[in-house]
């Protein structure tokens, strides 16, 4: 399918994401969605010669400069500072000079531009056709890689050809730092002033053919390094110098060209940072990260790149047969998912990933509740290290849990190193659903696993702290059951309030589990100070845990006496005053019936054992009509739970709402970068919407059901180190064991032993269901035909 025929930027096809002509207007989204990184390493998708641009874009995984925090009133326990992730020092830039023409698409004439993100070979390759104002024509062609095996590394190979005529060209190819940013929408000017030019220069060197930059950072007071290094091949002319200044390093390549001939440049760029070593240390760390680089040589990193890819799919890979558009989002949305987290290695997975600066470059709890699931099931060292690094914060999270007079852990609803930024409190200080969504990443870790080590290791510290948090949180009542109340659950339009389900729900999980695990561990819950009578304690707050419910509407409400609330007028909300939060007063959206994103129903997703099958029938039907899905974390819930009731249709709505997000831009905001959560969504909706996934420590189960407009769909996760493959058809589902040894799972709660040969069960009847509504004009577009 072409671009012009999806009305969007991108062709469709299956393994790569194609920009057959260049769409100025849509640069900041293809900036993101072409964004290369490794965890560490993010490389917005910007033109190699820097201009034009949205949001020029360089990123190291936790490096922030310190902001201030601006109220207009204050209070006790506001965070005073916030952390921001900045633009680091840029070392895509490669500038061109067409015999003294500066190679920019805005003059001259355009022939041909392609940009192509290969997901298989996890590389932006871009070619280009220009004649400059003098008509000189030369073809372009660049190769973009982050790499996944050598952690600090990035790599471009730059290749210009001569056309029509005898051309000199002179290439510089820089390392710039504090580059100049675009105004920032709406921003403070306390905020932009710490923001601007946030690096101060301890060092530059250069080299043969290369430089290095050592900066540190104003407020926050962290050291980081770059370098790079060129191998260059073209006429024997050709020249090459380099030169270094406190914010710019540059290498000079000057060749002159016969109509035929190339000039290739190989850019080697290395990064690293840290809170505590010296500058030397710094320094040699990324010339030695270089060295390894180039001793692997260009083609050694591509092959390294597509190794790590190929074994990396033969699980992940996610067919869709009957909706290529859909194939090409979920493959693209798996793909993003590994690069936010691949090697990352202790330290956070922000919402944005290192694909653009929105939310600051924050964490939030949809890390653990959409993101970890996926990298466990699919790259599981990837995830035990994202929970490594909140075992690592626990003393900022028990910090604050002092300074708010609970015990434990009350770790922050959005951060960098560890410290609440957050300047909105109902979520800052009452989002405690945190720390059970932490919990529960780290049991279904475990329960993909089978990591019983890790468990003890890393996942027992949390579980402690997070119970010891809701044990003083909440409080038992006259009628003997445990509260939990003045707490914000996912839904961000109902703010303070008691007994939140979701919250409740995954609290009590959180308790059970953290008394079995202590129980199970003894020695090592000693040593963290547990005894019988506070496991005794935690058992006793899980059993006694109130939940909510409706007898008259038989209905769970999503917090204590929420369907009592004035219910919104929908049908006299406009589109154009979408998302609510932009255009009506939170205190009206937080008293009355309007949700933001799905709550409730996420607690069913999560914990579908704590509802009968009517139960969860009817609180769906009742939730989708009043859910507006202003937040990109909602409709891959929907799905979930909609092909759960029998809405197949509906759920495939839905899942393709949630894989298109950034490749449609749905929310408006992809040049900020991709929503990560969203993407993860993805893969939840294929498999444990429509394949029925569901783990625990007594197996994996799956209950497949596919919406009638898809006739095949195949997905594979990764089981205490076996690989499975599951592909669903309308009639039956085949079961393979792809490696590892034989196993045991069940199917629609049927056992099955799974060895060598594949096992194929048919599919149940669906049962009929009545429709659901949503609000007026807030429907998902429909994906099925009718």
């Amino acid at each position: 399918m072409t671009a012009a025929e999806t009305g969007r930027p991108f062709t469709v096809e299956p393994w790569c994401v194609r920009e057959p002509a260049l769409h100025l207007e849509a640069m900041g989204q293809t900036e993101s969605v072409f964004a290369l990184s490794n965890g560490h390493i993010g490389m917005r998708g910007n033109l190699d010669e820097g201009e034009p641009h949205a949001i020029p874009g360089t990123y190291l995984n936790s490096l922030y400069e310190r902001r201030p925090l601006p109220y207009a009133e204050g209070g006790y326990g506001y965070p005073e500072s916030g952390q921001t992730i900045i633009n680091v020092t840029n070392g895509k830039l490669i500038r061109l000079l067409v015999d003294d023409e500066p190679f920019d698409l805005r003059y001259g004439t355009l022939n041909r531009h392609e940009r192509v993100l290969d997901l298989q070979a996890g590389t932006l390759t871009r070619e280009v056709e220009w004649a400059s104002p003098a008509d000189r024509t030369i073809r372009v062609r660049s190769t973009r890689l982050v790499s996944l095996t050598q952690r600090a590394i990035a790599a471009i190979c730059y290749e210009v050809e001569a056309v029509d005529a005898p051309t000199t060209l002179v290439v510089q190819s820089e390392l710039v730092a504090n580059e100049q940013l675009p105004q920032r929408a709406n921003g403070d000017p306390r905020v932009d002033a710490a923001l601007a030019e946030p690096l101060v220069s301890e060092q530059h060197r250069s080299e043969s053919a290369g430089a290095t930059l050592v900066h540190q950072t104003r407020q926050s007071g962290l050291r980081l390094a770059a370098a790079m290094d060129h191998e260059v091949y073209g006429p024997e002319s050709t020249k090459t110098s380099s030169e270094a200044t406190e914010d710019i390093g540059r290498t000079t390549v000057i060749a002159r060209l016969k109509p035929g001939e190339t000039l290739r440049i190989v850019k080697y760029l290395s990064y690293g940072w840290s809170s505590r070593r010296s500058l030397p240390a710094v320094h040699d760390q990324v010339r030695a990260a270089l060295a390894a680089a180039r001793f692997t040589g260009w083609d050694g990193l591509l092959a390294e790149q597509r190794a790590y890819l190929d074994d990396f799919w033969v699980t992940a890979d996610v067919e869709i047969d009957g909706d290529a558009e859909l194939q090409q989002a979920v493959r693209l949305a798996v793909f993003h998912v590994l690069q936010a987290g691949a090697r990352a290695e202790r330290r956070a997975i922000g919402a944005k990933g290192l694909t653009g600066d929105g939310y600051d470059g924050h964490t939030f709890w949809d890390t653990e509740t959409f993101a970890l699931p996926v990298l466990s099931h699919l790259a599981p060292d990837a995830a035990a290290d994202a929970l490594r690094w909140r075992r690592s914060i626990l003393p900022q999270a028990m910090e604050r849990a002092e300074q708010l007079g609970l015990a434990g852990a009350a770790f922050p609803w959005r951060t960098i190193r560890g410290h609440e930024c957050s300047g909105y409190w109902p979520a800052g200080t009452a989002a405690f659903h945190i720390n059970a969504d932490i919990a529960d990443a780290v049991r279904r870790h475990v329960a993909a696993t089978g990591d019983l080590e890790f468990e003890r290791e890393v996942g027992l510290e949390l579980l402690v702290q997070t119970a010891r948090l809701w044990r003083s949180l909440g409080h038992h009542d006259s009628a003997g059951q445990f509260r939990i109340d003045g707490v914000t659950g996912p839904d961000e339009y109902t703010a303070i309030v008691d007994n939140n389900v979701y919250t409740n729900l995954m609290a009590q999980l959180n308790l059970r589990y953290a008394a079995d695990v202590a129980a199970r561990n003894p020695r090592a819950a000693s040593r963290l100070g547990v005894n019988a009578e506070e496991m005794a304690s935690w058992r006793d707050a899980a059993a006694s845990m109130r939940i909510p419910f409706d007898e008259t509407l038989g209905v769970h409400p999503q917090s204590e006496g929420f369907t009592d609330h004035q219910m919104w007028d929908f049908e006299s909300t406009p589109a154009k005053k979408y998302p609510l939060l932009l255009n009506y007063p939170y205190f009206d959206l937080y008293r009355k019936q309007v949700i933001k994103q799905a709550d409730l129903v996420l607690a069913m997703q999560l914990q579908p054992d704590a509802f009968t099958s009517e139960q969860m029938a009817r609180n769906f039907a009742y939730y989708e009509a009043i859910t507006v899905r202003d937040s990109s974390l909602s409709a891959a819930t929907q799905a979930v739970v909609a092909a759960w009731t029998g809405h197949l249709d509906l759920a495939y709505d839905y899942f393709a709402e949630a894989a298109l997000v950034d490749l449609g831009d749905l929310a408006g905001n992809t040049d900020h970068g991709m929503h990560i959560a969203s993407m993860a969504g993805t893969w939840n909706a294929v498999a444990s919407g429509f394949g029925g996934m569901r783990t625990d420590r007594d197996g994996i189960s799956f209950a497949p059901r596919l919406p009638s407009s898809l006739p095949r769909i195949s997905f594979g996760v990764l089981w205490h180190g076996r690989s499975l493959r599951i592909t669903i058809t309308a009639d039956e589902v085949e079961y393979r064991l792809v490696s590892g040894p034989p196993m045991r799972l069940r199917h629609h709660g049927e056992p099955l032993a799974l060895a060598d040969a594949p096992v194929v069960r048919d599919m149940p009847p669906v049962p009929a269901v009545e429709p659901v509504e949503q609000p007026h004009g807030r429907g998902p577009r429909r994906r099925h035909p009718g």
